[in-house]
């Protein structure tokens, strides 16, 4: 199979048109035709239903696959064009919405102090997303947050050499409304709440089957879906009793109408990784060994929220430890 094959044939798909496919890849529609005879002929049968255009049960199959074999080879590009690459005057960094906080900041300055002329870009995107972010080149590196059992790593996709550093973990906390009889608890086991309203807000909190996974218990149904990214509007939420959610703790300090009860039980923290691949040196570099706790340039490294003074641990996306989540 040819690369340039593989993804026609994906845009065919996606788009169920012959000549969609080949005016969105800029061929013609003889070539996508041409393209998508010679990977049948390759891999000895039919892929693709012509009238209307729909992937056979062997195209089905191979569509399952081609997205992680496209995404490899950007990612073996992208890798080596780090590696051989000059240090760039841009920087992209990757982040999901809870992992952005002081820590960052003040490694960003430092980064820009050093570098005043870096063109910087801070991108919001999801968990799952970032990984493949950082592989293909989209980002130079990313911060992912989620719960975890203590010191255990985030259970990230597989989607190359890709390196994770920890650099924060924090106290859970489940965010209830102030009124709740359960505010002013000292701690709270997850198990006892399957049965209560949940918030589904898979940006931002654990949804409901990470819950039933991390405790063994059914339920945890959602009440309500929120699909943003604005950690204000949950908690607008949860105040309004429209259901529960897990946050770190530090997020819920102080909000309005809110109550934080910690979690007791399982034992769990919200971690935050640094995710990159090879760095050249440059602002990237920097910002990756400040997060990291290490000096560059003179400059003390920004390091906070790990338990026991302990060095971060580092670790391939695929090589996952005995998490719960």
């Amino acid at each position: 199979m040819e690369p340039q094959q593989l993804r026609t044939y994906v845009t065919v798909v996606r788009l169920g048109s012959f000549s969609e496919a080949a005016r969105a890849l800029g061929y013609t529609q003889s070539a996508v035709s041409q393209q998508i005879a010679a990977l049948e002929t390759d891999l000895g049968t039919a892929l693709l239903h012509r009238r209307p255009v729909g992937p056979t049960e062997a195209g089905a199959r191979l569509m399952e696959h081609a997205s992680a074999l496209l995404l490899r080879i950007d990612a073996a590009r992208a890798d080596i064009a780090r590696l051989a690459g000059a240090p760039s005057a841009r920087l992209t960094v990757g982040a999901t919405p809870l992992a952005l906080g002081a820590q960052v900041g003040r490694a960003l300055a430092e980064v820009r102090r050093l570098y005043p002329a870096v063109d910087l870009t801070v991108r919001v995107l999801g968990q799952d997303a970032l990984p493949a972010e950082v592989a293909t080149g989209a980002v130079d590196l990313a911060l992912v947050d989620g719960p975890a059992a203590p010191s255990d790593p985030l259970p990230l996709p597989d989607v190359g050499p890709l390196v994770t550093v920890a650099v924060a973990e924090q106290p859970l906390a489940v965010a209830l409304p102030a009124g709740h009889p359960l505010a002013g608890r000292p701690g709270q086991a997850l198990a006892d709440l399957s049965a209560a309203r949940w918030l589904d807000a898979p940006g931002l909190a654990p949804t409901g089957a990470r819950l039933r996974a991390a405790t063994a218990v059914d339920g945890y149904r959602p009440a309500v879906r929120y699909l943003g990214t604005d950690v204000r509007g949950l908690l607008a939420l949860v105040a309004a009793g429209h259901g529960l959610a897990l946050l770190p703790a530090a997020v819920l300090a102080d909000a309005p109408g809110v109550a934080a009860v910690p979690v007791r039980s399982p034992r769990l923290v919200h971690r935050t990784e640094l995710v990159h691949g090879a760095l050249p040196e440059g602002p990237a570099a920097l910002l990756a060994r400040l997060l990291a706790g290490e000096r560059a340039g003179g400059a003390d490294g920004v390091r906070e929220g790990l338990p026991g003074g302990d060095q971060p641990t580092m670790r391939a996306p695929g090589q996952q430890g005995p998490s719960t989540w």
